[in-house]
């Protein structure tokens, strides 16, 4: 059977592929499993320092599949809360996982499709980039698999409520437009657009980076400005005293570039 998430790492970089193509990748039950294992598991993989999630094919990701066997068959509710939560623990540990998510989006990314860019940290979208929260087109809320929590910390609460009501199809160049995607590109160069961001973020301690997903995810949530600065503070007291600070500052003042040990 072919693997439907394929992984491979280069250097510190995870590659998730996700290779159901003639499905348009859409989610079945072993695609589910291995997402959730895989983003569950990263938090313990100190040689993983960011993650790329793609897919094979036209599509990035077209929701759930209806027609694998399993999803929908049980008409009781403690049955379909359990599928529920089978699905969206994808995306609490993608949230969780102290690594950069960057997704690359070609094709549609439908339901949990656009659910998977929005957990993600940096989206990248080729001109073919189509995605909706189709939740709603099937008969559903479109409150489903975080998107009634990402999206409209990312694009707004009017975008969002004009997305989310209607179902309808926002495009690569909207996205970008919007603040929802950082780059636009042709299929071709969503890998090398790629690279240009791992290039940067694997020049920054791997400790500092870390915190800095950890705090962005804490500070959204935070009651005031006084609580997210005491984060932040404490945050950058733990860092400092870090042997990768000290070499910051020599690197700096030797006019080289630092040599990261984690520690």
């Amino acid at each position: 059977m072919t693997d439907t998430l394929l992984r491979e790492l280069k250097g510190e970089t995870l590659w998730l592929t996700m290779n159901r193509p003639k499905a348009l990748n859409a989610m079945n039950e072993p695609l589910v499993s291995a997402l959730r294992e895989t983003f569950d598991t990263l938090k313990a993989r100190q040689d993983v320092r960011i993650v790329v999630l793609r897919a094979n094919g036209k599509a990035f990701c077209a929701g759930l599949d209806l027609q694998s066997e399993g999803w929908g068959t049980s008409d009781s509710p403690s049955a379909l809360l359990a599928m529920q939560r089978n699905i969206s623990d994808i995306y609490r540990a993608m949230r969780r996982c102290p690594q950069p998510i960057i997704s690359l989006i070609q094709g549609a990314a439908c339901g949990g499709g656009f659910s998977l860019a929005l957990a993600s940290d940096i989206r990248i979208a080729a001109t073919t980039a189509k995605m909706n929260a189709a939740y709603i087109r099937a008969g559903l809320t479109a409150c489903d698999m975080g998107c009634s929590y990402l999206l409209p910390r990312l694009v707004g609460l009017s975008v969002a409520s004009e997305l989310m009501m209607t179902g309808r199809f926002i495009d690569a160049d909207r996205a970008l437009r919007i603040n929802l995607v950082s780059d636009v590109v042709a299929e071709e160069e969503l890998t090398a657009a790629a690279e240009s961001y791992i290039a940067e973020m694997l020049l920054t301690s791997p400790m500092g980076l870390r915190l800095t997903k950890d705090g962005l995810n804490l500070s959204i949530d935070a009651p005031s400005l006084d609580a997210a600065m005491a984060l932040e503070d404490r945050q950058q007291a733990l860092v400092a005293g870090t042997a990768d600070a000290r070499e910051a500052i020599n690197a700096f003042l030797e006019k080289r570039s630092p040599i990261w040990k984690d520690q």
